[in-house]
């Protein structure tokens, strides 16, 4: 018997958690954190306590409590008491946190299967954020063209394109058929064949189910649908236009969007000023020979910005060791404020006080290549774009999703003609049943038997 239960990614976005069984084989597709998690009881500095494990996440029921999943040092100060490993592996899709977040609780001797570039991505992580942990585990690394056998099971890995380098999604083999998992998907990115090769595979296999993300299954879409082309030729008009600074900001590991930036600085004569983080990420993303990305310690046309800390004086013994690697090309505020016209520089939000010491000449741009606020009421919109009237910046928004609209999906559903589908990663299951009529809306924590 095959079966689904789904314990995240239920009538929200993110958090995915989906638990496959077959004969005994017991596996979880994705395990992360959503956008909402626990907001109705935790905010800003209110925060689960680390030491208690996962405690306060029980107390709310935040978590499942699935005995031979986590690991001991996480269940001490709860009432569930630890069990040997009663899972046989977990399948990230991405590196995206609100679908591997949660491999932090995972009992560390449960095999952790991901892509290459992921395993990137979450090492780069681990180094450069304070708070990001994901803990020791037996990790192995796939491939699209490779296949993993666990048990009766079988899962195949297929690239596609998202807003993240090395996404997959899954056919996994069992005795009932083959169920597909889309984890994040986008058709209109400069990788849209491999999600076009998903796509056939998936319908080739003739699926028994599918479980299919809808992040942008909405009634009516408010967002411009720009493609990464366009971002593209909008960001090169708006640097080809002007003589001064332009600043841009974008998700950090949305390296996509990086290498449309830094082409379109490369092509009107200017020079990417980044972050030690991002320049971090890179260095370790060129390891990968599948990814097209400037090497930042030997590319002239990537620098790198230091703010002041510390001793306020740039001294080398300010900055964190890996952040000292990439001195040699090293920019400050002095330096950004005398090229402004020479230079395209990645700021995100929380660096924005930077811009007092940087001081750039008023009708400066600034390009906010990110989603568009949920409502009016964002308060980080408000006091961006009050930082933006105070330096007299132009604001321009360029953004291409990561994820299918409304149609794209429907597209997708038709052409693959899976038996069930089970809506994840969305708000709004029930708009799904107006494209077929074999829907299975999803509930927290109930099983969904695949025949």
């Amino acid at each position: 018997m095959v079966s689904l239960t789904f314990y995240g990614g239920v009538n929200e976005i993110g958090g995915n958690k989906v638990l496959l069984e077959d004969s005994g084989v017991r596996v979880f597709l994705d395990l992360g954190q959503s956008f909402g998690f626990g907001e109705d009881f935790f905010t800003s500095w209110l925060s689960p306590r680390s030491v208690n494990g996962l405690g306060d996440f029980f107390e709310f029921g935040l978590l499942p409590k699935l005995k031979g999943l986590y690991a001991e040092g996480q269940l001490r100060f709860t009432d569930v008491s630890y069990m040997k490993p009663r899972f046989d592996g977990v399948f990230l899709s991405h590196a995206h946190f609100d679908h591997v977040d949660h491999i932090r609780f995972l009992d560390p001797k449960i095999p952790v299967h991901l892509g290459v570039g992921t395993k990137l991505f979450l090492e780069a992580m681990e180094k450069t954020s304070g708070f990001c942990n994901y803990r020791e585990h037996p990790y192995r690394l796939f491939r699209t063209g490779g296949k993993v056998k666990v048990g009766s099971v079988v899962v195949e890995p297929v690239h596609v394109d998202h807003s993240i380098p090395a996404a997959y999604g899954f056919l996994i083999h069992t005795s009932e058929g083959t169920v597909v998992y889309t984890g994040d998907v986008r058709a209109h990115g400069p990788r849209r064949d491999m999600t076009e090769e998903f796509i056939e595979k998936a319908r080739e296999c003739e699926p028994v189910a599918m479980i299919c993300e809808g992040t942008r299954m909405v009634e009516k879409e408010r967002r411009k649908n720009y493609s990464e082309d366009e971002v593209g030729r909008l960001s090169d008009g708006v640097v080809s236009s002007t003589g001064k600074i332009v600043f841009v900001t974008r998700y950090s590991r949305d390296m996509d969007r990086f290498r449309t930036f830094y082409n379109v600085a490369r092509n009107n004569g200017r020079r990417i000023v980044v972050s030690p983080k991002t320049a971090h990420l890179l260095s370790r993303l060129v390891d990968d020979e599948h990814l097209d990305l400037p090497d930042p310690l030997k590319d002239e046309d990537v620098l790198v910005y230091y703010k002041r800390k510390r001793s306020g004086e740039f001294c080398e013994k300010d900055y964190y060791v890996w952040e000292r690697e990439f001195m040699d090309k090293m920019v400050t505020h002095e330096f950004v404020h005398k090229n402004q016209g020479n230079l395209v520089m990645d700021l995100n939000f929380y660096q924005f006080a930077e811009l007092i010491d940087i001081n750039p000449d008023s009708g400066s741009h600034f390009i906010h290549s990110m989603s568009e606020p949920f409502s009016e009421e964002d308060i980080e919109d408000k006091v961006m774009h009050n930082w933006l009237n105070h330096f007299q910046m132009q604001f321009h928004q360029h953004h291409a999703s990561g994820h299918m609209n409304k149609q794209q999906l429907t597209d997708l559903i038709n052409h693959i003609k899976p038996k069930k589908i089970f809506p994840i990663h969305t708000e709004n299951q029930q708009l799904f049943k107006k494209i077929r009529n074999n829907i299975q809306t999803i509930m927290y924590g109930k099983e969904y038997v695949i025949r």
